[in-house]
């Protein structure tokens, strides 16, 4: 059954100074909270800014005086998910001994999960099928929409740079193609990790979304894993052994 919670403030800024322009942030919130439980209900396709005006009470003339457009609500939908999932994530690793990478890791996984499975329709808002005639802005979705992976190849970086990320030695070749995108994502990040280490940490990456994604979309099948957590810490113990981060 889809689940809603409370969302927290939109692209937290400074705190309004006029009671004005608290009113319009209370607003906004108000929106942004009733447009997620329509998305649980109804599904990302199926949302209205008539019916979020309506169940805020207002005619709809009103709402986009806040919010101009559908595509705008669906922005902030995506913004507001993005940072609760990775507040939950930070919250989780940060929970953990700094040098404790591993573990860090299976709290990113676990912190990940946890959150999919709760919000199932912010989560497939995310990382599901696009919207059709939707286009998410870079410019607004780029920087909390990069936060869990950032996470995790700080980990992973992090790991390396304390002599803790092993290096395999049956490790496969990166081609030279491949090597010039691994240098730009190392540059821009500011990492250490080498090559191999790195491109290891994108399929952990993908396959961590993909067994979430598995199982948030029911795609396991109704009966043939009764053992879902049990089955999910094998596959992040596995991945752990994939990044480096287990000999």
């Amino acid at each position: 059954m889809p689940q809603t919670a409370s969302a927290p403030p939109v692209e937290p800024s400074i705190t309004p100074s006029t009671p004005r322009a608290r009113a319009r942030e209370r607003t906004i919130q108000d929106i942004v909270r009733i447009g997620r439980e329509h998305l649980a209900l109804h599904g990302a396709a199926a949302l209205s800014l008539r019916a979020v005006a309506r169940e805020l009470g207002v005619v709809s003339s009103a709402v986009y005086r806040y919010v101009e457009s559908r595509e705008e609500l669906l922005t902030l939908l995506l913004v507001d998910a993005y940072n609760e999932l990775g507040d939950a994530v930070d919250a989780a690793v940060g929970a953990r001994p700094e040098g404790d990478f591993e573990g860090r890791f299976e709290a990113l996984g676990g912190a990940v999960r946890a959150w999919a499975v709760a919000q199932p329709a912010s989560y497939a808002l995310l990382f599901g099928s696009p919207v059709p005639g939707y286009q998410a802005p870079s410019e607004r979705t780029m920087v909390p929409g990069t936060r869990v992976i950032n996470s995790l190849m700080t980990l992973l970086d992090g790991a390396y740079r304390s002599g803790l990320l092993a290096v395999p030695d049956d490790r496969a070749a990166v081609v030279p193609a491949l090597a010039a995108d691994l240098e730009r994502i190392r540059s821009e990040a500011g990492l250490e990790v080498p090559d191999e280490l790195l491109a290891r940490g994108a399929l952990v990456w993908t396959s961590l979304f993909g067994a979430i994604s598995f199982e948030v979309f029911g795609q396991y099948g109704a009966d043939t894993f009764a053992a879902r957590d049990e089955l999910f810490a094998h596959h992040l113990a596995v991945l752990a052994g994939i990044a480096g981060l287990r000999s």
